[in-house]
C-alpha cells in the first residue's frame, strides 16, 4: 500500500510499504477514506520531536472496517469508523477514569509515571513516534487499529467524511479546553491560536453558553476564518504587551475567564526568541503560554493545548500563584467526549468542515505539509484522501 512516512527533518514521502496485518484479538484493519495532517504532526515534520526510522505519520484518519480480530464483536466488514487519536484499551486504571492517554498498556515500551523528556511517556498516540508506542498512523491507504472494540465510533450513513473527520482529534480537543475549565454560560473566553484546534475551541465556547469569544493569531487569513466559521472576534499579535493590553481592555481590566492555549512550543518567533532559546538550550518558546497566564483574570483558568515538550527558564510560578491561576494542560481525552460531539454534528448545532482550505490525494501529502508548515496559499487544514 502507499503511506506517507518521515525519514527525517522536513522530509515526508509516500512510500510502498506492506499491508498492516491483524496481530492481536482485538485489532481491526481500517480501509482509510478521508486523513489530516494536524499541527501536531508538524513538530515531527520540523525535527522538533525525533522520529529516527521511517515512520508513518497521522492521527487524524477515518474509513470502512475491512477486517476485524476475533475479540471484536462490535464491528463488522463494512462498517464506516471514525478513530480517536490516543490508543487506549478501554479497562485500566487511567481509561477507567476517562483518561485515554494516560493508558497504562497501549505503550509498554516506553510508559511511565514520570512523563520525562524521553522515558516514562503516557499511553499510545497514532503515528506520533516511539516515545509514543511507535504506531503507524493513518495517512496511509490502510491502517492497523488496536483496541479496536473500545477507540472507533461508527459514523451514521447521512453524514460525510468530511463532517464528522475532525471528531478524530482537534474538535475533541478544543472541546476539551473549554471542558477543562467547567465554562457553564456566561463566560469571557479568550484563544491563542486561530489554527483548526484554536477554532474548534471556539466553536466549542459557544457550545457551552460563553457570551464572548476572542481569538489571538499573527496571521490575519486566519483570524478572518476564526470570525467566518466560529463567530470570535480576532485579535492580531504585534506583541505580548499589545495582546494582554486589548484583552484586558475588553474585560473592563480583568481579563478573560477562561484563556486557552492552542498553539504549542512552535510559535511564530523572532531573533531574540530564538536566541533565548539557544542561551537557554530551549526547544522553541513559551511565549505564547506566558502571554495566557497575564491574559487570564485572577482565579481564572487557562487550558494548555498546544504541545509542550521540554523545560523553560524563568517559568512565571510567582504570577501563576499570585493570581491564583488554575491550569490544566495535556492531550484531549478524546474517547469521553467523542459520543457526545457526535451528536452535536448530528444535530446540526456545529459544522466542523468550514475550516479545510485544501483536499489532496495522498500523492501530494510532502506538498500539504510544506504549505500547511509555511503557511502559503492561506492554508489552514489540510484533509488528504488516499483513493483519489
Amino acid at each position: 500500500m502507499k503511506a506517507l512516512r518521515i525519514h527525517g527533518a522536513r522530509d515526508v514521502r509516500v512510500d510502498n510499504v506492506d499491508d498492516p496485518e491483524i496481530q492481536d484479538s482485538r485489532d481491526a484493519i481500517i480501509r482509510v477514506t478521508s486523513t489530516a495532517i494536524c499541527g501536531s504532526d508538524l513538530h515531527i515534520y520540523n525535527g522538533s520531536i525525533p522520529q529516527p526510522r521511517p515512520m508513518t505519520l497521522g492521527h487524524e484518519f477515518m474509513g470502512i472496517v475491512e477486517e476485524v480480530g476475533k475479540g471484536v464483536k462490535n464491528l463488522k466488514r463494512g462498517d464506516r469508523v471514525v478513530v480517536p487519536f490516543p490508543i487506549a484499551c478501554g479497562h485500566c486504571l487511567f481509561c477507567n477514569h476517562d483518561l485515554p492517554g494516560h493508558c497504562e498498556n497501549s505503550n509498554p515500551e516506553h510508559y511511565g509515571p514520570e512523563g520525562g523528556l524521553m522515558t516514562e511517556k503516557g499511553g499510545a498516540l497514532f503515528g506520533y513516534t516511539d516515545l509514543y508506542g511507535g504506531y503507524d498512523g493513518g495517512q496511509a491507504e490502510y491502517a492497523r487499529v488496536p483496541y479496536a472494540d473500545y477507540g472507533p465510533r461508527k459514523v451514521p450513513d447521512n453524514l460525510t467524511d468530511e463532517q464528522v473527520l475532525f471528531l478524530t482529534d482537534i474538535f475533541p480537543t478544543g472541546y476539551s479546553g473549554i471542558d477543562w475549565a467547567n465554562v457553564k454560560g456566561g463566560e469571557t473566553v479568550a484563544i491563542f491560536g486561530s489554527g483548526p484546534v484554536g477554532i474548534m475551541a471556539a466553536k466549542s465556547a459557544w457550545l457551552r453558553g460563553a457570551s464572548r469569544v476572542m481569538i489571538v493569531d499573527t496571521q490575519q487569513y486566519r483570524l478572518n476564518l476564526a470570525a467566518k466559521a466560529a463567530r470570535a472576534e480576532g485579535i492580531l499579535w504585534e506583541s505580548h504587551d499589545q495582546v494582554v493590553d486589548e484583552i484586558r481592555s475588553k474585560t473592563r481590566g480583568y481579563g478573560a475567564d477562561v484563556v486557552v492555549e492552542a498553539v504549542g512550543f512552535e510559535p511564530d518567533r523572532n531573533l531574540a526568541d530564538r536566541a533565548k532559546a539557544v542561551i537557554n538550550i530551549e526547544k522553541g518558546s513559551d511565549k505564547v503560554m506566558l502571554a495566557c497566564f497575564s491574559a487570564v483574570r485572577r482565579g481564572g483558568f487557562v487550558s494548555i493545548l498546544g504541545v509542550y515538550s521540554s523545560p523553560y527558564d524563568n517559568f512565571p510560578i510567582h504570577q501563576i500563584f499570585d493570581k491564583g491561576i488554575i491550569i490544566q494542560a495535556g492531550q484531549a481525552p478524546a474517547h469521553k467526549h467523542i459520543d457526545r460531539l457526535l451528536k452535536h454534528v448530528s444535530d446540526g448545532d456545529v459544522r466542523l468542515d468550514d475550516i479545510i482550505s485544501h483536499r489532496l490525494p495522498l500523492s501530494q501529502a510532502p506538498h500539504g505539509y510544506d504549505i500547511f508548515r509555511h503557511k502559503k496559499d492561506n492554508c489552514t487544514k489540510v484533509v488528504l484522501k488516499p483513493g483519489a
